[in-house]
């Protein structure tokens, strides 16, 4: 593959209420709700952007909220740990916050030479916050709840759960350009470019393991950059001719997508950094009303009546913060 990845773009997951899911987000983990809009497959169900303060691709994790959402089930064939990355020292902040919040986490770990601290978000889904000795540059949302200084700054990486691991790996290193950097035990690390936060995925096998099931509680997919849709569609040719079945070009309104699976089962997204999320609402507005693309707004109306009522708290609005 002569084309390769910048790093993670986003990942999307599916969850239940979408309040309890717009709480836990912007207020126990302190991300901006940079967008709010529909399912573009199913406009009666939201999809929810969550990042920093302008939705940059690598610090997005997004949701279609169903309220009556069956449960899903980890295991192979999907990502099963979305991690964030934060600054280092921070953990034990992190630690007495999420119990402030009702939850629970584990112990803080050190693998690697990274300090890592699980838990689930209110549907279950693993989630982990990660501080990298190496630092991450990039900004995060200040809020009064998550003040910058111990504040997300973005991804950091996904965990595939695999019973096999040799067609996962040739995927992420010639259909994603990826680098395979080191093993420990059953994990395999990869890297886009020179790796870092929002640049990694590890493979883990675990060969009797359930098959995953996806549904509420678990990762839909997992998205990687395309700097813009000249490249997006010289990689999708280059995808095609390797025998990748590829979906065609799809317009998400804030960036271009294919999709195709890796031989585990997991869904993959190539997306485009273009054009972003301040294409239709100002930055400092960006979250607070329903946005829909041109081809749905003829049907605002209904769609409006069949969406549950949200509240955004306080948090997402930079005047209250």
């Amino acid at each position: 593959m002569s084309i390769k990845t910048s790093g993670l773009h986003h990942v999307t997951a599916i969850g239940g209420d979408p309040q309890r899911n717009a709480d836990f987000y912007t207020r126990a983990l302190g991300l901006r709700l940079v967008k709010t809009t529909v399912n573009f497959d199913d406009p009666g169900t939201y999809h929810l952007y969550y990042g920093d303060q302008s939705g940059k691709p690598g610090s997005l994790m997004t949701f279609f909220p169903w309220k009556d959402a069956p449960k899903g089930r980890h295991g192979t064939g999907q990502a099963t740990t979305t991690s964030f990355s934060v600054p280092e020292a921070s953990l034990g902040w992190w630690q007495a916050h999420l119990a402030e919040s009702g939850i629970e986490t584990g112990q803080i770990r050190n693998s690697d030479g990274e300090e890592t601290l699980t838990f689930l978000d209110p549907d279950g889904l693993k989630l982990a916050l990660v501080a990298h000795p190496q630092g991450d540059p990039r900004d995060p949302w200040d809020t009064k709840l998550v003040p910058a200084e111990h504040a997300i700054r973005g991804l950091h990486s996904v965990t595939l759960s695999v019973s096999k691991e040799d067609a996962t790996a040739g995927m992420l290193t010639d259909g994603l350009g990826l680098t395979f950097r080191h093993q420990e035990s059953n994990r395999l690390r990869f890297s886009a470019g020179e790796g870092g936060p929002g640049a990694l995925v590890d493979v883990l096998v675990t060969p009797d393991a359930p098959r995953g099931l996806v549904a509420a509680g678990t990762v839909h997919h997992v998205a990687w950059r395309a700097p813009d849709e000249r490249t997006q569609a010289a990689w999708r040719d280059e995808l095609i001719d390797d025998g990748v079945n590829v979906t065609s070009i799809l317009d998400r309104q804030y960036f271009r997508s294919i999709y195709f699976r890796e031989p585990g089962g997991t869904l993959l997204e190539v997306a485009t950094d273009e054009p972003g999320f301040a294409i239709d609402e100002p930055l400092l507005e960006l979250g607070r009303a329903l946005k829909l693309p041109p081809w749905l707004e003829p049907k605002r109306e209904d769609i409006e009546a069949m969406l549950p009522k949200l509240d955004l708290p306080s948090e997402n609005n930079p005047d209250a913060r």
